[in-house]
């Protein structure tokens, strides 16, 4: 890419001047892949690429707008995008997409935008959009948060998403595993965790990799049963079966199950053995015939877990496609619920709805409507470059989509 510092600097201007001065990296990046810089190459720029950007925003608007000026013929208008960006492999009968929050609190404004892409692109094509609470871990959840999370949902999409609440669905979660122990894709290992990991680091199985199917199924049983001669707490895992070589540690023979005797909020002590996410969301994205999924690209190595379930289920044809965002980073903005939940205890804030807190309650409480959530995430769009958003920056932009 030809003169990258002269157009960083064109680029930081532009972007400068459109946000009261202060240049945000991820779109400047953005644009200089627009210009024909490759991903691979951006790590041989990026220190450079900052530096620019923190020259930029130390100057004041008059001496930007000067300096814009000077280089403002080597920026290049992308055509305007009006609406969202078209999906693949969209079938006449639309898609089926979901947004999966934690039970571990209500709403907050990262999740709104996240979800709202999908309630779009299900909106646009046509289909069904699920709201599925996660919370098959009884120890990170907030009993208050399913009403919440129902309430804020019907709120944000029109009534129009379905509430699945993955507690609720045990029995499904307990078919997959046997049908995965039969095809000997799965083993119960009863290794200590940390002989396990050691093992497992350097490449090598562990002794119950080599267990028959007969034997997972009997040590399976073994994890359900509930009598005094079941399995404890942290006695046996349920392990996929994958590649031990391959390069990314985490993706080798990664835990499905566990047993957890913690008392559930809904469930009590009705279950003993539960499904870790990604076997769970696994599970429920076949079940519901999911097609699209869109989810942060932190979730990458998750997603390859996923797709790996599905391959042991004979269903790689099946598999949603799946698109990432980039992280969105709130400046100035607390946006853990765990947090939230505690000040709230404290007596710092009134409730969850207080006009401190960056809530959907909150913001439904101060007149915001859903329609300006659903305009600012089409606005970020369908994009895996970071953004950074500083409480000021956020609320005039969300402020603008209200008033509209």
């Amino acid at each position: 890419m030809k003169d990258i510092d002269k157009k960083t600097k064109a680029y930081a201007l532009k972007n400068a001047l459109a946000y009261d001065g202060k240049a945000q990296q991820g779109a400047v990046i953005s644009s200089l892949f627009h210009e024909g810089l490759k991903k691979e190459k951006l790590k041989d720029h990026i220190k450079e690429i900052s530096k620019i950007i923190s020259y930029v925003n130390k100057l004041s608007l008059q001496e930007q707008t000067k300096e814009y000026e000077k280089l403002r013929e080597l920026v290049s208008e992308r055509p305007s995008r009006e609406g969202l960006e078209e999906l693949p492999n969209v079938k006449k009968s639309g898609v089926i997409m979901r947004f999966a929050p934690s039970a571990s609190g209500p709403l907050h404004i990262g999740h709104a935008l996240t979800a709202a892409l999908s309630y779009l692109y299900v909106k646009k094509y046509g289909g069904k959009f699920y709201i599925r609470i996660e919370d098959t871990n009884p120890e990170n959840i907030y009993p208050q948060a399913y009403k919440m999370i129902k309430n804020e949902a019907d709120w944000l999409f029109e009534k129009s998403a379905k509430i699945i609440i993955q507690s609720e669905r045990m029995e499904i979660y307990y078919k997959y595993p046997e049908i995965l122990l039969k095809k000997n894709a799965v083993y119960v290992c009863t290794c200590k965790s940390e002989e396990f990991k050691k093992l497992v680091d350097s490449q090598k199985a562990c002794p119950c990799r080599n267990n028959s199917a007969k034997e997972n199924l009997s040590k399976w049983q073994k994890m359900l049963d509930k009598s005094s001669k079941g399995y404890k707490d942290g006695d046996a895992v349920l392990r996929f079966k994958s590649d031990l070589n391959d390069k990314n540690p985490a993706m080798r023979d990664f835990p499905l199950a566990r047993i957890n005797t913690e008392n559930h909020v809904l469930q009590k002590k009705k279950y003993k053995v539960w499904p870790l996410m990604n076997l769970a969301v696994a599970i429920d994205d076949i079940e519901e015939n999911m097609t699209h999924i869109i989810r942060g690209k932190d979730h990458r190595d998750n997603a390859l877990r996923q797709k790996k379930i599905y391959d042991a289920l004979g269903k790689s044809k099946s598999y949603p496609w799946t698109g990432f965002l980039g992280r969105i980073h709130f400046k100035d903005m607390e946006l853990s619920t765990s947090k939230m939940r505690q000040e709230i205890e404290q007596g710092k804030y009134s409730n969850w709805d207080d006009k401190r807190l960056f809530t959907i309650a909150s913001l439904k409480k101060q007149g915001y409507k859903p329609e300006a959530f659903h305009k600012l995430a089409e606005h970020i769009g369908l994009s895996e470059v970071d953004k950074t958003f500083d409480k000021k920056e956020f609320f005039r932009l969300l402020d603008t989509f209200n008033k509209k």
